[in-house]
């Protein structure tokens, strides 16, 4: 007998993680200060939205062999009717069986990428503020922290051409992050990638329609850290290369880095 689902007020619905810092490798200071941070973190009231019009995001981090925290992207299948080929973070819409928005971005992150729904080997940081996209789909960011770096993936592909990382941090550069050699991509891509601005973004009327962001940029800024926010009836949407470019990897931009930025550390 199927569960009964849950009502739109139980969705978001979780449980609380106490932050024990015991990862695979040492942590820099920023990454202690950002994981605290984001346990820390309070998921503001969200108003009534209908389950069908409700859907998640995994922001899924672990920690690299010099301490940095790397979010885990994907290069969506080409066959796809929607988005095809952008880069992506794994989720999609509420299914009537899970009882919480978290229980929506660890399935789907499991059917994706096989990330595994073990809340103790990937413990809940937090849940960040929702996104109302343009088709009225409210998207909301789960952050969770991987401590178990024998896991491996396993790609549905179908729907996930590849899988990469990212470092965190990045996306409070101005300029192309320098990787560790462990982590950077092919040299080719990467001097790709500083023939061209790493961050940039544009204002776009809201609400704004799927697919109408435009990847020319209309602005820069040397300081990115601040999630999209409306301003004058608009909403500022980043873009942000990945070094990958070269290889066929789209930059990161709209709700995407609306999640990334969102898990950024905040003083």
């Amino acid at each position: 007998m199927p569960r009964p689902s849950a009502s739109n007020s139980e969705l978001y619905k979780f449980h609380r993680t106490r932050l024990h810092l015991a990862t695979p490798h040492p942590l820099k200071r920023e990454s202690i200060r950002a994981l605290r941070n984001l346990a820390a973190h309070r998921t503001p009231r969200v108003p009534p939205w209908p389950r069908a019009q409700s859907a998640a995001v995994l922001v899924a981090l672990f920690v690299g062999r010099h301490g940095d925290l790397y979010v885990l992207l994907s290069r969506r299948a080409a066959t796809l009717r929607t988005y095809a080929g952008d880069t992506a973070l794994p989720g999609g819409k509420v299914d009537p069986q899970d009882r919480t928005i978290e229980d929506t971005a660890r399935r789907e992150a499991f059917e994706e990428i096989g990330l595994p729904r073990d809340k103790h080997k990937v413990p809940l940081l937090c849940v960040l503020e929702p996104f109302l996209a343009g088709n009225q789909l409210l998207v909301t960011p789960v952050v969770v922290l991987i401590l178990d770096n024998t896991l491996r993936p396993i790609l549905n592909t179908p729907e996930v051409h590849t899988l990469f990382s990212h470092p965190l941090s990045a996306f409070l550069a101005a300029d192309f992050p320098a990787l560790a050699p462990s982590d950077a991509p092919s040299g080719e891509a990467e001097m790709a990638a500083l023939e061209l601005q790493y961050h940039t973004y544009s204002d776009v009327p809201w609400p704004w329609q799927p697919r109408t962001f435009s990847a020319e940029a209309s602005g820069s800024s040397a300081s990115p850290a601040a999630s999209p926010r409306p301003v004058d009836q608009c909403v500022r949407m980043h873009r942000f290369l990945t070094g990958r470019e070269a290889g066929g990897i789209k930059p990161i931009f709209g709700l995407t880095a609306y999640a990334c930025l969102g898990a950024l550390p905040v003083d």
